[in-house]
Order: structure tokens, then sequence, then C-alpha cells
């Protein structure tokens, strides 16, 4: 498989607080990868420089072997979040960030700023609902009536709304009961295969991550320290005792 995305050797600092260091990952084309970590770590700066919301203090980003942000000193120029986003990029942020006194439907709409095809839009909401029913049936319903849960779904169908190669998801299961999160990670699943999105997951139930996933990073203090199949970082010990409390 081709390489979709490809972060080299990015730093991100915030005044004298290094939250990235040097910090290189590939995701490719098709496969779920996930990024696991404490809290503070540095997981959800490193989603945020990939739509280009936080600066590169080095390093660069290459989003089908086109530069998407580079550093100061760079020749490139880092491009602004909406025309990262209209190249196929779409993040669903954590705690959801939904827009809770519109409707289901208007949220889903903002998803699709970028399209002018009315038609078009109004068929990929249909398809959101049939994929989410509980979304249907809510579709004119203030988003702050629903659940966490069905927040979630709104906020992932919101993401797709932009129909992207690659989903960005920051902490998908933050806050929610088990078996919703076994439901949002199953329905990823069917994005990733029927719809061939290829997904980066940044989570902190490791273990449904891992999981769910096809390569693995870790990140400790802005760091990647150990990058792996899925599979075998579910066997590595020191995994096993830091992240799934075995």
């Amino acid at each position: 498989m081709s390489d979709l995305l490809t972060i080299e050797d990015i730093s991100v600092s915030y005044g004298n607080i290094k939250a990235l260091r040097n910090v290189s990952m590939l995701v490719a084309k098709g496969d779920i990868v996930c990024l696991i970590g404490a809290n503070g770590a540095g997981k959800s700066t490193l989603l945020k420089a990939i739509v280009g919301l936080e600066s590169l203090e080095s390093g660069r980003i290459l989003y089908k072997d086109e530069v998407i942000a580079a550093d100061r000193a760079s020749h490139a120029h880092s491009l602004p979040t909406n025309i990262i986003v209209s190249k196929g990029i779409a993040l669903v942020p954590e705690g959801r960030r939904v827009f809770a006194d519109m409707t289901v439907e208007e949220n889903l709409d903002m998803g699709a700023f970028l399209n002018k095809d009315d038609a078009a839009v109004a068929r990929k909401k249909e398809e959101m609902f049939d994929f989410f029913p509980i979304l249907g049936e809510r579709r004119r319903q203030k988003t702050r009536s629903l659940s966490g849960g069905e927040q979630q779904m709104m906020a992932v169908a919101r993401a797709l709304m932009s129909n992207p190669e690659i989903l960005l998801l920051d902490e998908p299961g933050l806050g929610l009961a088990p078996l919703v999160i076994q439901d949002i990670f199953s329905k990823l699943a069917i994005i990733n295969k029927e719809d061939k999105v290829t997904i980066f997951l940044v989570e902190q139930n490791a273990r449904m991550a891992l999981r769910s996933s096809n390569e693995g990073y870790v990140m400790e203090t802005g760091r990647i320290v150990l990058h792996d199949k899925a599979s075998e970082l579910l066997k590595n010990q020191k995994v096993k005792s830091a992240y799934l409390g075995e």
C-alpha cells in the first residue's frame, strides 16, 4: 500500500514547553492506524498539526506526497485548514465540538460547507442518516438533546460529509459507555472497509484501539517510543503493563 500521510520529524512547542519532539509516522492508504499514550503525551497536538491548527517548529507533513505543513525555515508553505480539508482530510475533534443549538441536519450541513453542490450534499446527508439511523430519527432535534454516544456518531457523520480519504479521530470513546464505544468502533470498521476511508485514531482505550487497527504507535511526552503491528503491540509487555492494565 502507498503512504497516504507522512509525518517527518515534526516538533511543536507551546512557549518553552515541547509538545511534540521529532515525531515521524506513516499512515498507509486503506489502513486503520492508532496512536495511544497517556493524557498530555501530545496526541491531540499531533492531530491539530496535521490539519493546520498548530504551527510546526521543525519538520513537515505530507499528504499524498504533497507538503501540507512545514516549519517556517522550510521553502515549502503550510496550507490553511480549509484547503487541507478540501484535499481529503477530516478531523473529528476531542469532545465532539458539536453545534449544540443547531439541529442534527444543520450540523451535517456544516460538515459539507466546502461543497457547493446542494444535490450532492442532500444525497450525502441521506447516506449518513441511513448509516446512523438514530440520526435520521433525530434529524430535526437540537444537538444538545442527544446522548453522548449520539453526539459522537453525529460528529463522525459531520466529518464524513466532506467525503474524506482519511479520517482523523481524537478520543472517539471519551466518556462513553463500553457498549456505545463498541458500536462506534464497529461503524469505523465499516467506514474503513466498505467506504475505503483510511483512519488515523487517537484513543485512550488502548485495548479497543489496538484491536481495531492494523498499525499502532505509542507516544510518551511528545515522542514516539514504540511502533509495530497493532497485534504485536497487544502482546508487548511494556504496552500491557502501562496501557492494558496487565
